[in-house]
């Protein structure tokens, strides 16, 4: 006996959505009504206060720049990782050696936080964008790797058959079977690599830049303007959803491009 269960439609998925996040904004309201020692800082973090300077930010046009650099930052390090990453994994996911003389290493490096090669890539690329470039594509190249072998490695191999049987050049597989039959799990790995990225942005953005939104969060913090603050959080928040909703998108649409063909 099959148990069906039908999927709840885009009504009901927006619904509950917006009801969770609806429940965390009243989690927030109840935390910052906890803080009844130091009801002035209670009032900056409340989220009618947060989204009022949020507001504020939007309309006097504060956050562009640092939004629009951000964003830059992070589709350079995405594509250096890409750059890095797709012809490794093409290559680790196609030699069983090269995997196994690989792994071992490759696990090592992945498992540094990024954030701890801080300090040597200031002293190698100096300060300015080039450290946070490539911080940010150390942090977003190990996904990419790994999905994209992973991707190699479940390739049908009666297409490559096919294709050798069809005297086709090594150009016409990569280009016609391999690349397209990977794609899926290279998306993938963008999406995890976007989250990390993004996670790792904002402090790679305290190593003495000028603008971002990591930046935008230390001057708030001198400032002791913490309404701002949480308001730059949420706007964080709100970006990174947004470029995670994207990717998924992204791969939704190739996943259900082949049936249509």
């Amino acid at each position: 006996m099959h148990t069906n269960f039908k999927q709840p439609g885009f009504n009901a998925r927006f619904s509950l959505g917006i009801g969770g996040l609806l429940m965390l904004v009243a989690l927030w309201s109840l935390g910052t009504h906890l803080l009844e020692a130091n009801v002035s800082l209670a009032s900056l973090l409340s989220p009618a206060q947060t989204f009022s300077s949020l507001y504020e930010l939007l309309v006097q046009n504060q956050l562009t720049l640092h939004t629009l650099t951000s964003l830059k930052r992070v589709l350079v390090g995405l594509g250096l990782a890409l750059l890095i990453g797709v012809p490794a994994g093409l290559a680790i996911g196609a030699s069983r050696a090269l995997e196994n003389s690989t792994s071992t290493a490759f696990q090592f490096l992945r498992m540094i936080s990024p954030l701890s090669w801080m300090p040597i890539a200031v002293m190698v690329f100096g300060i300015g964008d080039a450290p946070i470039y490539f911080l940010l594509s150390f942090a977003a190249v190990w996904p990419i790797i790994m999905n994209t072998a992973s991707g190699v490695k479940q390739l049908d191999p009666r297409w490559l058959m096919l294709a050798k049987s069809l005297s086709a050049t090594r150009k016409e597989v990569l280009l016609k079977i391999i690349l397209p039959g990977v794609l899926g799990h290279i998306l993938t790995g963008v999406r995890l690599a976007i989250g990390v990225i993004w996670i790792v942005l904002v402090p790679c953005e305290m190593l003495g830049v000028s603008s971002g939104l990591g930046y935008f969060i230390l001057d708030t913090r001198d400032r002791l303007a913490y309404s701002e603050l949480m308001a730059v959080i949420v706007l964080i928040g709100a970006l990174g959803f947004i470029l995670d909703g994207l990717a998924q998108k992204l791969y939704q649409h190739w996943v259900r491009s082949p049936g249509k063909a």
